[in-house]
């Protein structure tokens, strides 16, 4: 029974440093940095303490506390789970009995939050932006070089496309939903010119999933230019840092409002959903590992919920009624049915015949 209760004392720092870290370090190293961070921010009074004192009404506690001081259920859940992970590993190394995360009551959340995308305007201005942007500092770079050439100083390379890395990380990101990560990433060796196919490996991907992505003209056309533009490099996008500033800037200029850079890539999805492409092929082209994940988008899709819906204006045939002319029984079938009333009735006792009316 040693450990199994956390009887031998292991607090929850000691498995966080000596076993947690280096594992989560291995097997998880896009999320390892903030995972740890986070739990020393969230969990640090903690960790002084054994993990058997990590109960349901300590962890209930603590996520009562947060959401009363207004942080929103998403934050909350997300949270518990980066220590739930912790535990889970720990019940899998016999150091306790169960996790106690797993009997926690959750905070509810809407599992199919309304997305964010460009409206035909905003993309207008956007694009507008952009363009008009590269074409300011098309100018500026030849203006420069002109100074340049006139004290006989050495030129910087012409611009012949975009201003820089803006434009073409905006409309590839427009055009295929990478994130922002699986774009900086992106390598040259993965854009297959040929097929019109972008290959994300599974070690850059959120999901460690491989999948590939077919371009479209303008996503195609833009690479081709930027390739052009951009040299010999290893990477697409040869930069460290992003494209937070830049990005900011850009939106201010087209007046877009709470646009993310993540939100370019719900705007590849709402478009395709839009244009009536199945949802599980979106979940495909999005590398999310469920089509759970796309059901977000659900709502987008022309027409079949208002096509479900107006069947409501449809009468119900057992609704409809028929006006006839009562002639007797000259002419009927010889079909014997009982008449209520007698022979001056007028319905049937079978409520499948339609009435007949005098």
């Amino acid at each position: 029974m040693h450990g199994l209760l956390g009887i031998d004392g292991l607090t929850l720092g000691q498995f966080i440093d000596k076993t947690y870290d280096p594992w989560v370090r291995a097997n998880r190293p896009k999320t390892a940095k903030n995972s740890l961070e986070k739990l020393k921010r969230l969990y640090g009074s903690w960790f002084g303490d054994p993990l058997s004192t990590i109960t349901i009404e300590r962890i209930e506690s603590l996520k009562t506390r947060r959401l009363n001081a207004g942080c929103k259920a998403t934050t909350v859940l997300r949270d518990i789970f980066t220590l739930s992970s912790v535990l889970s590993r720990a019940v899998k190394l016999g150091r306790l009995a169960d996790n106690p995360i797993l009997r926690v009551d959750k905070p509810r959340v809407d599992r199919m939050p309304k997305v964010r995308f460009l409206d035909d305007a905003e993309e207008s201005r956007l694009r507008e932006a952009l363009q008009a942007r590269d074409k300011e500092m098309i100018a500026a770079r030849e203006s420069g070089d002109d100074w340049r050439q006139a004290r006989d100083e050495k030129m910087l390379p012409l611009l012949p496309h975009f201003g820089d890395h803006l434009t073409p990380a905006v409309l590839i990101s427009m055009n295929t939903g990478l994130r922002r990560g699986e774009l900086l990433k992106l390598r040259w060796r993965s854009v297959n010119f040929d097929h019109q196919l972008i290959t994300i490996e599974g070690r850059n991907a959120k999901t460690r999933q491989t999948r590939h992505i077919p371009l479209n003209h303008e996503a195609l056309s833009v690479l081709i230019r930027w390739r052009e533009q951009a040299g010999k490099g290893q990477r697409v996008f040869e930069v460290s840092t992003g494209f937070k500033t830049a990005w900011m800037h850009m939106l201010e200029r087209a007046k877009v409002t709470t646009f993310r850079w993540h939100d370019l890539r719900h705007h590849f999805a709402s478009h395709l959903v839009q244009h009536g492409v199945p949802l599980n092929t979106v979940r495909d082209l999005l590398g999310h590992s469920s089509v759970a994940m796309s059901l977000r988008y659900a709502h987008l899709a022309p027409d079949q919920r208002k096509h479900a819906v107006a069947k409501l204006n449809e009468k119900p045939l057992l609704a409809l009624t028929m006006r006839l002319p009562w002639n007797g029984f000259q002419n009927a079938a010889p079909y014997a049915f009982d008449l209520i009333g007698g022979k001056g009735g007028n319905r049937t006792l079978d409520p499948g015949i339609m009435s007949a009316v005098l």
